[in-house]
């Protein structure tokens, strides 16, 4: 719901908690009012006659209190925008118009500036209580150079100290969840990699003394899957805000001749007062209702052949495989990297999109056909953005990397990055892949990116750093032409594990590869930072093999792997050849109360009960009138008891029956006896299931 002032200059976005207040004063500041709590449009009106700040000598009085503050004028924050054309550098905007669009899921506020030409419209979109924001710039007069576009700036309300909550990590060891006490000055997270990258989340937290259940928490999230940049500041009279946006530096984003716009990704906010449980319980249902795509139907049971052969594929060794996974209950068959071109290894075939002619030798027709026969989905691994050398789409087009005349081409995995941003290269690889699709019954595909930019160059074009934004647009556009004309077709976001995960993506995918570490003791910690922000919904999981020879040896009991996998989009990647028949048969066993609870989890609200620190570590769903807990016990030391739980978000005046031992529990129930008798070493992992009576 939008409420607009009698001036028509005070605006107030309210939904079902919370309310955001902006004020434009007679001089075109536009200012902040309020973030958080519910309150009406006279609260606002009164919050705007408050008087400014006092003068205060080498300071702004605008610096903390505006929506989006610009490059220019009497400013010392770091700037929302900076433009730079050929007379000067910076933006004096003056107000034009405002306007409200209806829309049955949330209201779009517009905001339109102007300055010499150029067009600023802010948008606002109040969407449950996540606070959507973005900016368009239209270009109407001379060229001018985007030096710097943020999406938003967001400002945080005075406390007497606060605490940032990020996602950290590294290759295999994703989605660390990390928090310190904010300091003054400039705390700035993002990646210059050319994708979302594994070293932070684009997302960030603030609280000033929350906890898992209570307090209130300030969250902030990006969508966009290049290069990217977030800055918490804290300004020198402790204000705090929070700007963000696409590119990491301020050396430029795009080019706008006369007529040409750029529309930011939309960088979305929430205040939440349940502690940070309720904030991500309120991000997941946002992205379930209004990101994911086909969020209401729950994701399949699949097996990737990855781990069981990597390069070495057949057909025949595939329709085994399919044979074993079928048997055990899985819903979908990927067969991954090494079907196509010539790629034996990593060294060649990246480019060439065709079945290679001796492993397929009447392409994937046959074996999807029965994959379908045995009852299940049948999908495919793809890398479109990369190409080796030795393939035959560089051979022919050497030109389409992303390179720097006169300099080496570097390789990582033996490949290059195709330069996304030629409107030539786009063409090939619709044609490629739409051929694909239509050659084959193709129900999945899982889109990687194993390599960051590091040469982003364009030979020949006049203004080549656009290739960094035009890379993700044109990545964009591809997912959404595929998905338009394969309605049928589900894609999974990979990059080299989580290297690409956000809102931009996940708006054009139906699930994303976690990470490439598949440890199930490794996992707790990856998937508590990634439910920080995102839902089980779409994180895949894995159970892979014990030992887990791809990463650190360990050993660990099916059941463990098995619950551990559970809390996400269940996926099984070991070596099923390998399995004895009593695995094969225990695994049958997990894979069927997966789907019995598979809508609990996916679709559920999500209650972290005890973090993966040592000891039991536990997540509770509810959905409905059924709740679902997985308790894992990491480690136990004897005479030490197992910790009872206590379960949330379940109706105190209720009865629940646990479904495993008959037991009957009312309200803010204690689960002990069931863990305590099923619970009893190391490495150990149980289900619970509750029902409401």
């Amino acid at each position: 719901m939008i409420d607009i002032g009698e001036d028509g200059r005070t605006w107030l976005l309210s939904g079902p908690t919370s309310s955001y207040a902006l004020r434009l004063t007679d001089l075109d500041e536009l200012l902040h009012l309020h973030w958080g709590p519910r309150i009406t449009l006279a609260d606002a009106e009164s919050l705007a006659a408050l008087p400014g700040p006092p003068y205060r000598p080498f300071e702004s009085r605008l610096d903390g209190r505006e929506e989006y503050p610009v490059e220019g004028g009497p400013r010392f924050v770091r700037p929302a925008l900076s433009v730079r054309t050929q007379e000067r550098r910076g933006t004096e905007w003056r107000f034009e118009t405002s306007f409200v669009e209806r829309h049955a899921d949330g209201d779009e506020l517009r905001l339109r500036f102007a300055d010499d030409g150029l067009g600023i419209t802010l948008h606002y979109r109040m969407r449950g209580d996540v606070v959507e924001r973005w900016v368009t710039l239209a270009n109407e007069g001379p060229v001018l150079e985007l030096l710097r576009a943020d999406s938003a700036t967001w400002t945080l309300p005075e406390r007497d100290g606060w605490r940032l909550s990020q996602l950290h990590g590294r290759w295999a060891a994703e989605s660390r969840l990390a928090r310190s006490p904010l300091t003054y000055g400039e705390k700035v997270i993002g990646s210059r990699r050319g994708h979302t990258g594994h070293q932070h989340l684009p997302w960030v937290a603030l609280d000033s003394g929350a906890s898992e259940e209570s307090g209130e928490v300030y969250g902030c999230a990006l969508g966009w899957s290049g290069s990217w940049r977030i800055c918490v500041a804290q300004l020198p009279d402790a204000r705090v805000q929070i700007s963000g946006g696409a590119g990491y530096d301020d050396s430029g984003l795009l080019r706008l001749e006369a007529g040409e716009s750029y529309t930011t990704p939309v960088f979305a906010g929430l205040w939440s007062d349940g502690g940070f449980g309720a904030a991500s319980r309120t991000w997941h249902a946002y992205q379930r209702a209004f990101v994911i795509p086909d969020a209401d139907q729950d994701r399949p049971v699949l097996f990737n052949s990855w781990e069981a052969t990597h390069f070495d594929i057949s057909e025949e060794r595939q329709r085994e495989l399919a044979r074993r996974a079928a048997a055990m209950g899985v819903e979908l068959f990927v067969v991954d990297d090494g079907w196509f071109g010539a790629r034996t290894s990593d060294r060649a075939g990246l480019g060439d999109w065709a079945p290679n002619p001796d492993r397929f030798p009447q392409g994937l027709k046959p074996l999807a056909d029965d994959v379908h026969a045995l009852g299940m989905q049948f999908g495919i691994w793809v890398e479109p953005e990369m190409v080796n050398p030795d393939s035959e789409l560089y051979r022919a087009h050497p030109d389409w990397v992303q390179f720097q005349p006169g300099r080496t081409r570097t390789e990582f995995r033996n490949q290059l990055v195709l330069n996304l941003a030629r409107p030539d290269v786009q063409e090939y690889l619709w044609e490629q892949l739409d051929g694909l699709l239509s050659s084959a019954p193709i129900d999945y595909v899982k889109w990687d990116f194993n390599r960051c930019f590091t040469d982003a160059g364009w030979p020949g074009e006049p203004y080549p750093q656009k290739l960094w934004v035009e890379h993700v647009e044109a990545l964009y556009g591809l997912l959404d032409r595929l998905r338009a004309e394969h309605p049928g077709v589900a894609f999974e976001s990979c990059s080299g594990g989580g290297g690409r995960i956000d809102l931009g993506v996940m708006a054009r995918t139906d699930q994303v590869w976690t990470s490439d570490n598949t440890d199930p003791l490794d996992r707790l910690a990856i998937q508590h930072g990634f439910s920080q922000i995102h839902p089980a919904r779409i994180m895949a999981a894995w159970v892979t093999d014990s030992p887990n020879a791809q990463l650190n040896g360990r050993i660990s009991s099916l059941r463990f792997r098995f619950v551990s996998a559970m809390a996400g989009v269940l996926g099984v990647g070991g070596d099923l050849a390998d399995w004895s028949e009593a695995d094969l048969v225990e695994a049958r066993e997990w894979v069927e109360l997966y789907k019995e609870i598979r809508p609990v989890v996916q679709r559920g609200d999500l209650y972290r009960l005890r973090p993966p620190e040592g000891g039991l570590s536990a997540v509770q769903y509810v959905h409905g009138d059924e709740t679902v807990v997985l308790a894992l016990l990491q480690a136990q030391r004897h005479g030490e008891p197992v910790a009872p739980l206590r379960l949330r978000g379940l109706d105190p005046n209720a009865a629940y029956e646990c479904r495993e031992t008959g037991e009957m529990y009312r309200g803010a129930v204690l689960l002990h006896h069931g863990l305590r008798t099923r619970l009893r070493g190391d490495f150990d992992a149980a289900v619970v299931r509750l029902l409401r009576m």
